[in-house]
């Protein structure tokens, strides 16, 4: 029977290899611990990609081949002096990160997306479609869950502005949070879900499970599945959508459309699934809407009319983010659609973000009002139209 050694056994083993192999060399106690650390990360953890996966400082790992590890610190991308000794090393690393959330990554499927025990987003786009080797990219989250309250102290958005986002998360408006790459789009969505009550259905839908919702003990996470190594057995958004609505929920959260699914998700907000949400990429609300009608498109033989109407029937408010020029994220704008007008979804920027200048290199600005939300009945038929007015009073005031 196979004896499976335990970590501590590990470094026991390693630590009698470097007194064999270093007992007539001169070595400090500090370059043992060293070597001892990286055979250690080598073998049981992920090589060289261990000690920046334990700095919290550190939000995204990105690597191609063994050259350049690049991190992104504080919001600046830095390269490191850390690199794989060579493409085996590395390959090994990847496949251990596949395989330990049942994913798979070769030649006939060369990309892939996976996550870390501690929840980080992996990317994997293998050779020979990335050029240069292997590319790894890991997206990691705060240790610290991020949560409304510390969105607005790290100026995500003006703090009167957490009324209106839990006043609309109460009042049940389905909304897609847009925005670039790393623009925080999870870590909002995260957040405003916080709002949600905590006795309600809530079932989540993602391609790598990312999201963590706290508090709410009915709750159904839903992940997708790639196909087996015969072609078979796939499981994807679409699937997933599908199924969700015979399981009774009251919201629907998908992590992110960027395909045909989105036809999916916008039936099943046309369809009494009030206060679901879900993220896009997008550059601002308007492009949201049109890259959002394309993805339909794609998955519904219809005419671009009948789909502009599906999306403004199914979708109350875009919530736009965006990194600025200092590398700070931020809530861009929140803008309310209204309905189709000379086959065009008419959007109102309800508030927008307005820079006032710079300070010690930080920009700063306030939200600006810009129009009042007019349709208000599903905050009026949940009780909290004052929960609104008090967070939009407070705002104009400052």
């Amino acid at each position: 029977m196979s004896h499976y050694l335990k970590d501590e056994e590990i470094r026991s083993l390693i630590d009698r290899c470097i007194l064999a192999e270093t007992r007539e060399d001169r070595i400090s106690l500090k370059d043992k611990l060293l070597i001892r650390n990286e055979l250690f990360n080598s073998l049981r953890r992920l090589d060289v990609l261990t000690d920046f996966l334990e700095d919290p400082e550190i939000s995204e790992i990105m690597l191609v081949g063994t050259g350049t590890i690049f991190v992104e610190k504080k919001g600046r991308i830095i390269a490191t002096d850390r690199h794989f000794e060579n493409a085996e090393r590395l390959k090994g690393v990847i496949q251990r990160i596949v395989a330990d959330c049942d994913r798979k990554v070769n030649e006939a499927e060369p990309i892939v997306d996976a996550r870390l025990k501690d929840g980080s987003r992996v990317n994997v786009v293998l050779d020979p479609v990335s050029l240069d080797g292997p590319a790894l990219t890991i997206r990691r989250f705060p240790d610290r869950e991020l949560d409304m309250d510390a969105l607005a102290e790290l100026g995500s958005f003006d703090p009167p502005m957490k009324k209106i986002f839990e006043a609309l998360v109460l009042g049940k408006y389905n909304m897609l949070i847009s925005g670039g790459t790393g623009s925080g789009k999870t870590t909002f969505l995260n957040a405003l879900s916080g709002y949600i009550p905590k006795d309600e259905r809530i079932i989540t839908i993602e391609d790598s499970a990312e999201l963590r919702i706290r508090g709410v003990k009915n709750l159904v996470r839903l992940e997708t599945r790639n196909k087996s190594s015969a072609g078979e057995h796939q499981i994807t958004i679409r699937d997933l959508i599908k199924t969700s609505l015979r399981m009774r929920p009251d919201r629907l959260i998908v992590g992110e459309v960027r395909d045909a699914s989105a036809c999916d998700m916008l039936q099943a907000m046309n369809t009494g699934h009030d206060g679901s949400m879900s993220t896009a990429h997008a550059n601002s609300a308007y492009d949201m809407l049109d890259r959002l009608a394309t993805m339909v498109l794609t998955g519904m033989d219809i005419p671009m009319e009948a789909i502009r109407k599906q999306i403004a029937g199914a979708i109350d408010i875009v919530i736009h983010l965006g990194r600025l020029k200092d590398k700070s994220r931020r809530v861009l704008s929140i803008s309310e659609v209204n309905g189709v007008k000379a086959n065009e979804i008419v959007l109102s920027t309800l508030y927008e973000f307005t820079a006032t200048g710079e300070e010690d290199g930080r920009i700063k600005g306030r939200m600006v009002k810009i129009n009042d939300l007019m349709h208000t009945f599903k905050l009026e038929a949940q009780g909290v139209l004052s929960l609104y007015k008090e967070g939009d009073g407070k705002l104009e005031q400052l």
